[in-house]
């Protein structure tokens, strides 16, 4: 029996609680123990140049030439374009032989080779310089496989030194409060978890004065070629002490490339399990050689220079090894099927009620140092364990390291590319695919939501970021389907929902206490309402390690902050740059060595590029760094220039489809000229008001940009945009069907988060008075100068939908037709989206362009951004 009264999403008044707090504070209690993180040493004046300084004494002329040591700057920026921006080798330089362009431009070099030798030879190396090295397997036949890789002491070293993150880097643990009475913990970079503050705690007691340099490590194989099937095996590096929000900008260069790892699949070895035991070997063996330098600098410390001069004693810990599931399983010796980090029994993967405990570290070790024995004996010890007889895995001697401790949540492929992906199959099961397909193409148009038109049941291959993609849709769309038999869908729906409040509060940039309480809570929902599937035949068992992974998120957020502090999605994108560009950028021969050459090039060009900007700007002033918490704020930005400079009023009223414009324009008039006037003094007010022109200055595009809590916008990138432009045609010739978008619209009393306050609306017309015109019909009644003419959905009701935790809403009519009014654009929050109530049959006439008209009855889709889904409650 179904248990109807259970609710689906947590309450209004829950998410109010629970939002609130990310926006106060933080209340910071720093570390009790005053020498942790102190300098060894001072210097007479700390400033971000200062190793800029010492770059400068190590170029050539480098006092008295600005560009050195290319001799003017058309030299440099045509070098800075070859290596960062330009062409293949070859055709550079075919481009350099053409008669006269070297002395036209006077460049300094002739060709691709020579602007190499300039690099190698005359500009400093900041970064350490790869080498290779021979790792000797052994087994029935010794064989040696050449690993590419640098200094990782170094490695820290120059990440630690580096000006560019000299103001920004983290010396010690803090806790943070949203509270003044330190009650409410927030969580959000690593500095703020658990794992930092105890082990400067135990590092205290034994080395006074240390300063901890949490070491992130992430590897993962990708490939290189389309064909051929080509794989490299790169391991990315980063530091703790550099804030997220750098870390996670590929730009910002504060992830390195620590090495290449042997990709041989060991075909040669035809018993399944012992190519397996080698491979599990020679990762082992290659990541205990990279990382040996960290075992004696982590213990006793290393003096380290920041970018500002300081000198602190640093001790780099490994903290985090992040990975998908293979990855995890080959570095914690588990076995596939396992949780690779505790000891769960296999069948008890998809239970919420069965404990878990993380796997004895000690036992484990103690089981490994058996190595040496009796083969069998190892062996047993191993199985007893639990771990698969690896031949000392490079984590056994790093000090301060538990590896099952340490390997950390992975949302891209145990949320998107696993549950997500697995509930998407699912979905398909359970309804018919040609009923999803149809409603994916009747979905309405919205800046943040990508519109599948051929359906999602044929996408093969889909990408992390596809998956998301459908995430944004895919509780609205099986909100009113049927299933088969006339089985209740609540479950189906309630499990959907579960899923995705999951998804999405475990990435948040900042995390509370209470919200770990709510991702708890969906975590719970999900599991209440999963058996659903079975039910329908869909499932036997959920005996699957990606589910049972979600209950380690909150221990997790607890010990190293949120999750985008460690998540494979920045590994993805550094294999573009880091692995693809540059083996594109060999000649296939040799090509691990020919790949490091290029990328310690582009690294010095990257390097001597900052330093010209520093150059140039030595009094520039560094950006304060925001507070921690969730900024809801946005700003809109409209075009200089009107994108039709004079539109006829007919034309706003019929082509447009702004109906009672002139009419929602006199009352706008009166409402702020004579706002107490009410009743039939209104009405006849409303009669009086002359209209002084005859067209318009009409905008099509409301863009929207963040803005942080210290109120800087960042016009880079576009968050959100309102379209409001009727049908026309492309260059081809063929007809774009008008698209006139729905906003979240200000009623005067709307905050940051929630919807009291705010109503929906559907921009028609986005538009300005003329200066004359406006002055005439408002007189000394200040007016903004953008405004909008909506047409009104019915208020939100006073509580969502119980099932799907979704807000319905529908048409506002009056007598004669909508219902309408002219807004200032100010008062528009965002854009919304919404999801049409199809019924058990989408109708077949609906469509993207026309749904919006045709449908009377809609859903509020709180799931088409991270921004919607945090403030839309």
């Amino acid at each position: 029996m179904e248990d109807e009264d259970e609710a689906s999403a947590p309450s209004r008044e829950g998410r109010r609680d629970t939002e609130e707090p990310l926006q106060r504070g933080p209340y910071i209690t720093e570390f009790p123990i005053s020498t942790a993180g102190q300098p060894v040493r001072n210097p007479n004046s700390s400033t971000t140049g200062q190793q800029y300084e010492t770059y400068l004494h190590q170029l050539d002329d480098g006092s008295t030439n600005l560009w050195a040591p290319f001799t003017s700057r058309l030299d440099y920026e045509v070098a800075r374009w070859a290596k960062l921006r330009g062409l293949g080798s070859t055709a550079f330089s075919d481009l350099l032989k053409i008669e006269g362009i070297c002395d036209h431009l006077g460049l300094s070099y002739r060709s691709t080779p020579e602007l190499n030798k300039i690099i190698d030879t005359k500009l400093p190396s900041q970064r350490p310089r790869f080498h290779r090295q021979e790792i000797v397997i052994a087994g029935d036949i010794r064989e040696a496989y050449d690993v590419f890789f640098r200094d990782v002491l170094e490695c820290v070293k120059a990440l630690f030194s580096d000006p560019d993150f000299a103001k920004y880097l983290v010396f010690v643990p803090e806790r943070h409060y949203s509270d003044p009475d330190k009650t409410k913990r927030l969580y959000h970079d690593l500095h703020t978890g658990k794992w930092w503050w105890n082990t400067q705690k135990s590092l205290e007691e034994r080395a006074p004065g240390a300063t901890i340099i949490p070491v992130l490590l992430s590897s993962d194989k990708t490939q290189v070629t389309m064909f051929r099937n080509k794989s490299a095996y790169p391991i990315y590096m980063t530091i703790g002490n550099i804030p997220k929000e750098i870390r996670r900008k590929p730009s910002r260069r504060a992830q390195v490339l620590l090495g290449y790892l042997p990709t041989t699949k060991l075909d040669h070895i035809s018993n399944l399990a012992a190519r397996r035991r080698t491979l599990a070997n020679l990762f082992h063996a290659c990541m205990r050689e990279i990382l040996h330098p960290l075992k004696d600098a982590g213990s006793h410390g290393v003096n380290m220079t920041s970018g500002g001069g300081v000198v602190h004693r640093g001790h780099p810990l490994v903290a985090c090894y992040i990975g998908d599931y293979p990855e995890q399983i080959l570095i914690s010796g588990a076995k596939t099927g396992e949780c690779p980090g505790c000891d769960i029994p296999r069948g008890s993967l998809g239970s919420p009620d069965e404990p878990c405990t993380f796997r004895h570290l000690k036992n484990i070790l103690d089981a490994l140092a058996l190595v040496d024995e009796d083969p069998l004996q190892f062996t047993k010890a191993c199985a007893t364990a639990g771990v698969k007889p690896l031949f000392h895995p490079f984590w056994e001697d790093l000090p301060y390291c538990n590896i099952y401790r340490a390997l950390t949540p992975d949302v891209l492929h145990q949320l998107y590319q696993g549950l997500v992906k697995h509930l998407i199959a699912w979905i398909k099961s359970a309804y018919s695919t040609a009923e999803i397909d149809a409603r994916c193409k009747r979905l309405p148009p919205n800046h943040n939501i990508r519109l599948f038109m051929k359906g999602i049941s044929g996408l093969s291959r889909v990408s992390g970021t596809e998956h998301d993609q459908i995430c944004r849709f895919l509780l609205g769309m099986v909100v009113d389907m049927r299933l088969p038999g006339g089985v209740s869908p609540a479950r189906l729906i309630r499990a959907v929902r579960g899923l995705l409040d999951f998804l999405y509060l475990a990435q948040y940039p900042c995390l509370s206490e209470e919200t770990l309480e709510l991702i708890d809570d969906a975590l719970t929902r999900f599991h209440n309402n999963k058996a659903i599937f079975v039910d329908l035949g869909i499932r036997s068992s959920f005996e699957l390690p990606k589910l049972h992974s979600l209950h380690h998120y909150v221990y997790m957020v607890r010990r190293f902050g949120t999750t985008d502090n460690y998540t494979t999605a920045y590994t993805e994108r550094l294999h573009i740059d880091l692995t693809k560009d540059a083996y594109r950028a060999t000649n296939h021969k040799d090509e691990y060595f020919q790949m490091t050459v290029w990328l310690e090039r582009k690294e010095k060009m990257l390097y001597h590029n900052n330093y010209i900007i520093w150059r140039q700007n030595r009094n520039h002033t560094v950006p304060v760094r925001a507070p921690p918490n969730m900024s809801y704020l946005r700003e809109f930005k409209i075009a200089k220039h009107p994108s039709v400079g004079t539109v006829p009023l007919r034309t706003i009223e019929d082509t447009y489809g702004a109906t009672f414009f002139r009419a929602a324009l006199a009352r706008f008039v009166i409402q702020n000229t004579q706002p107490q006037l009410r009743g039939r003094q209104f009405d006849e007010a409303i009669h009086n008001v002359i209209i002084p022109f005859r067209t318009l200055a009409v905008f099509h595009k409301i863009r929207f940009n963040g803005v942080d809590s210290l109120g800087r916008r960042d016009e880079s990138i576009t968050v959100d945009a309102i379209h409001a432009q009727p049908q026309r045609k492309d260059r081809q010739g063929r007809v774009v069907p008008g698209r006139f978008d729905t906003a979240l619209v200000n009623l005067g009393e709307g905050g940051e988060t929630g919807v009291e306050g705010y109503r929906v609306g559907q921009v028609r017309v986005i538009f300005a008075i003329p200066p004359t015109a406006r002055n005439l019909m408002f007189g000394a009644t200040e007016v903004p100068l953008h405004l909008a003419y909506v047409e009104w959905f019915s208020p939100f009701p006073a509580s969502p939908e119980r099932n799907h935790g979704m807000y319905k809403i529908s048409r506002s009519m009056v007598d004669n037709g909508r219902l309408a009014s002219i807004v200032p654009v100010s008062n528009i929050r965002r854009s919304i989206h919404l999801i049409p109530k199809f019924g058990a049959i989408a109708p077949r006439d609906w469509t993207s362009s026309n749904v919006l008209e045709r449908c009377s009855t809609f859903y509020v889709n709180c799931f088409s951004d991270r921004h919607a889904y945090s403030t839309i409650f």
